[in-house]
């Protein structure tokens, strides 16, 4: 439980109430954020919002790099980065199973690791090295949601160029910045899905009136009923191995050559 005056400094942290500078350093990451992600009109897919995300991200830590990791079935991909580094040092993490945005997207707890000397590093003997040769010398990596159910959405992974080039962030602005990420990708993919379900639907309807119009003309050429014209498109449908709404929509637009 915070108490009241950790609570105070805080709340005076998040919101500097100076006179030239109304927003504190974590609110102004916030409100980049939302204006970045507002500017697609709320018909982003996943891989735009994640594409601002990133670079929001490194613009506002510092960081020389940034990617996100998401899970891929049993494993992990990158589908976005500010520079391919990125996925080349994020690829060794997968390989090996050792790194931050491993640790932080599986394991438990608050879901923050990192390293200010991965070439020394011996919790990550093999990924360490490995990413200080690509000129990687320190990194952590926020699991989105961060300290939520398992299992994680994945995690944003910062690297910097020079040992301890990620020190001055804090640790929990970072923990709230992969939240409010989090938040957006989940939007994002709701968003999607629901189109994708709207134009499957629509799809559908066109079908359904493409067949009915076959139907149609059946009926009226060979005095069929309903259900006997729909029963010889299916027939000749799968005789010719072609798609039934492909076959109605053919008889439908060659109606006077019948």
């Amino acid at each position: 439980m915070v108490d009241d005056l950790t609570w105070r400094e805080e709340r005076d942290r998040f919101v500097d109430d100076d006179a030239e500078n109304a927003a504190g350093p974590l609110a102004r990451q916030f409100v980049t954020l939302g204006a970045s992600l507002s500017r697609g009109g709320g018909h982003d897919d996943v891989a735009s919002v994640l594409e601002r995300i990133v670079h929001v991200a490194r613009d506002v830590t510092g960081a020389d790099v940034v990617s996100v990791t998401l899970r891929d079935g049993d494993g992990f991909t990158t589908p976005v980065e500010t520079d391919e580094v990125a996925t080349k040092a994020d690829s060794i993490q997968y390989e090996t199973g050792e790194g931050p945005c491993v640790e932080s997207t599986v394991d438990g707890g608050v879901g923050y690791a990192g390293s200010s000397d991965l070439a020394h590093d011996e919790r990550w003997a093999r990924f360490g090295p490995a990413a200080a040769e690509l000129g990687l010398h320190s990194v952590y990596a926020t699991g989105m949601f961060p300290g939520g159910d398992q299992p994680r959405l994945g995690a944003l992974n910062y690297y910097s160029r020079r040992v301890g080039g990620l020190d001055h962030v804090d640790r929990d602005d970072a923990l709230l910045f992969a939240t409010f990420a989090a938040v957006a990708l989940q939007g994002a993919r709701a968003v999607e899905a629901a189109e994708l379900r709207s134009t499957q639907l629509e799809e559908a309807v066109r079908s359904r009136d493409v067949i009915g119009q076959a139907k149609g003309i059946l009926m009226e050429r060979r005095g069929l009923t309903a259900d006997e014209a729909f029963q010889t498109l299916r027939r000749t449908s799968q005789e010719l191995n072609i798609k039934l709404r492909d076959l109605a929509a053919t008889l439908a637009n060659n109606r006077a050559d019948l």
